[in-house]
C-alpha cells in the first residue's frame, strides 16, 4: 500500500516493524466486558500485528504493555512522577522501555502527560526519543524528538518528526464511524514508509490511556 520511499527513519523499537511502503493499520478496541482490556492492531490483510494490554489485563494502573502479533513483549510503558523544583510542582510523564538482546529494559522515549504539564500549548505534545545524538545542546529543536499535533479524542491528529514531516496520522473514515457508531472503538493509523510502527502504536497507547479510553480501568 502507498508509495515506496528511499528515505529511512531511525527506528525507536526496531526496524523490523517498519515497511518499505505506507501502511494502513486498523485499531479495534477489545470487548467492553473487559474494562482496561486495551486494543488490537491489524494490518491491511486483517492480520493482528500488535496488541496493547491495559490495566484490566495487567491488574495494575499506569502501566501498558505492547506486544507483537506473536505475543512477544516489545514495550513496557509506565507513568512516572517527578518533581520540577523550579516550578514547585509535580510533573508526571510516561516512559517507554524496550528490551536489549538479554531482556534488560532500556529507556526509549518519554512523553509528558499533557494534563499535568503547563508546557504543552496549542495542542502540541512533544515526545523525547532517547539514544539519538543532539544537533546542538543549546537548541531545543534538535533531532531527538517527535511531536503530536491535533486531537486524538476526535481521531484527527498527526505525529511528526523534528523537521515537521508527518510520519503517522490517526483518522477515521466516515463509513467506519457510521458502521461502529463510536469513533473510539475502531479507527485507522496511517504510518509512513520506513517508520517504526511499534513506536507509533506505543505512542497511541499512551494517548488512549490519557484520554480514559480502552486501556484504563
Amino acid at each position: 500500500m502507498g508509495v515506496r520511499s528511499s528515505k529511512a527513519v531511525d527506528p525507536v523499537v526496531s526496524r523490523r516493524y517498519s515497511s518499505e511502503t505506507e501502511a494502513m493499520l486498523v485499531v479495534r478496541r477489545r470487548p467492553q466486558m473487559v474494562n482496561g482490556g486495551g486494543f488490537v492492531v491489524s494490518n491491511s490483510k486483517q492480520q493482528v500485528v500488535f496488541t496493547v494490554d491495559g490495566c484490566g489485563v495487567l491488574g495494575t494502573k499506569d502501566k501498558l504493555v505492547l506486544k507483537n502479533g506473536d505475543g512477544k513483549d516489545l514495550l513496557l510503558i509506565r507513568k512516572m512522577g517527578g518533581m520540577v523544583q523550579a516550578l514547585n510542582m509535580v510533573h508526571k510523564k510516561w516512559e517507554g522501555f524496550g528490551y536489549d538482546n538479554e531482556g534488560t529494559e532500556k529507556l526509549l522515549f518519554t512523553l509528558k502527560d499533557p494534563k499535568e504539564s503547563c508546557l504543552v500549548q496549542h495542542g502540541l505534545i512533544r515526545i523525547l526519543v532517547h539514544g539519538k545524538p543532539k544537533i546542538s545542546t543549546c537548541n531545543i529543536y534538535n533531532n531527538n524528538y517527535v511531536q503530536i499535533r491535533g486531537s486524538f479524542a476526535e481521531r484527527d491528529c498527526n505525529i511528526m518528526d523534528s523537521d515537521g514531516r508527518n510520519i503517522a496520522q490517526v483518522s477515521i473514515e466516515k463509513e467506519m464511524e457510521e458502521m461502529v457508531g463510536n469513533k473510539k472503538d475502531l479507527y485507522n493509523i496511517i504510518v509512513k514508509a520506513n517508520v517504526d510502527q511499534a513506536f507509533i502504536v506505543g505512542v497511541i497507547a499512551i494517548l488512549d490511556y490519557i484520554h480514559g479510553e480502552s486501556t484504563i480501568c
